[in-house]
């Protein structure tokens, strides 16, 4: 009796994962997120893999008119748009990627933009309305990643020890 209760939960759970990893699993991470820090700073995570045996660069800018703005670059001839200058910087996220801070910036902002990045000719956008930006608490940018694959994850490990 205790081995068909055991056959059938374990068939229900083999089900359950089955489906949630069909539709789920393939789903990817944006590679780029925009969220404004506690100190009222921009951050713009850039997660595009860098291909091997190229040397990486990478760009962040955002359309204005016709024109595309650099913010900034490590580009060798590629200046930033003056007004990002003195405010705005890069840092490398591990395993990789890069994070582009732009100093008291969110009271500056365009009310609708698009934020690039491009890194080693790869480009990823997000258009991001100005009151749609959310906080850059891991929670918030959890569920704005919407990362299903981790979803799954937490249902798996809530389904062993539940």
């Amino acid at each position: 009796m205790k081995l068909n209760g055991c056959l059938s939960i374990m068939l229900k759970s083999l089900f359950v994962y089955g489906v949630l990893g069909v539709f789920l699993i393939p789903a990817k991470c944006d590679p780029i997120t925009v969220c404004v820090e506690d100190d009222s700073d921009l951050r713009v995570d850039c997660r595009i893999k860098p291909q091997p045996n190229k040397i990486t660069t990478y760009e962040f800018s955002w359309p204005s008119g016709n024109k595309e703005l650099l913010i900034n670059s490590n580009v060798t001839g590629l200046p930033p748009e003056p007004q990002f200058k003195d405010k705005s910087y890069v840092t490398e996220l591990e395993p990789y990627g890069y994070r582009l801070t732009l100093k008291d910036f969110t009271d500056k902002l365009p009310h609708n933009t698009t934020y690039m990045c491009r890194v080693t000719g790869e480009i990823a956008r997000v258009t991001v309305e100005k009151e749609q930006l959310v906080p850059c608490s891991a929670v918030s940018v959890f569920l704005k990643n919407s990362c299903c694959w981790v979803v799954c994850l937490l249902l798996f490990f809530y389904h062993t020890h539940g």
